[in-house]
């Protein structure tokens, strides 16, 4: 029970602190939802260190996921959802974090922290530093997407594979350059938040594949 009090505890805290935010910052709601997005990344190591068990992190994930299911339909908390185009990304990102957990929790924990953490900081802070700074944009799949976003999500991708792959391996590889572009090419295809899916899942496959095996 302590080691979920301790998991409650820090989810807890990362939703007080987005909703002080939101009530000093109104018209930044982009922004109170990334800190979520990305407040959620150290919870996977967290977990690990806690050392609970697979089927424990499954069944919490899968009641989280189901949380937010309702809450997207009855909006119970507003702050989760609160974003201004039609998006699935928060039940994308609880889907993807179950698929990683029963993919790799034992299996291969690199791969599983590698995944998750591309989706929480990588396409996380590429979409709050993206839209903080102008640069050059385009439309892909009637989204927007900038340079300054695609390079800070490629950039956080890199340093993300490189440090988990160098303390697995204790060397550099070129397949870490090699995930993080396909982690910024799967970024791109955002449509409805289908990312929050496809780029965990994949870059955790490809770390798989590439580093550990």
């Amino acid at each position: 029970m302590i080691k979920f009090a301790v998991i409650l505890l820090y989810l807890v805290s990362i939703f007080l602190v987005s909703i002080v935010f939101k009530k000093y910052n109104e018209n930044r709601r982009e922004i109170v939802r990334k800190i979520i997005h990305i407040g959620i990344g150290p919870l996977i190591p967290i977990a690990q260190f806690l050392k609970i068990d697979q089927n424990s992190a499954l069944i919490f994930t899968g009641i989280v996921s189901l949380m937010v299911f309702i809450n997207y339909n009855y909006r119970l908390f507003p702050t989760i959802e609160d974003v201004e185009r039609k998006s699935y990304g928060t039940l994308f990102y609880c889907l993807s974090l179950f698929i990683l957990i029963f993919l790799f929790w034992e299996k291969d924990p690199y791969a599983l922290i590698t995944g998750f953490f591309l989706m929480t900081f990588g396409d996380g802070l590429a979409g709050l530093i993206g839209k903080s700074f102008n640069s050059k944009s385009w439309i892909f799949f009637k989204q927007k997407k900038s340079l300054i976003g695609t390079l800070t999500m490629f950039l956080t991708s890199l340093i993300v594979v490189c440090s988990i792959g160098y303390t697995q391996q204790n060397s550099f590889n070129l397949n870490y350059f090699t995930i993080a572009f396909f982690a910024t090419l799967l970024e791109q295809f955002s449509v409805l938040g289908i990312d929050n899916i496809i780029v965990p899942i994949a870059s955790a496959l490809f770390f798989n594949f590439f580093i550990t095996n």
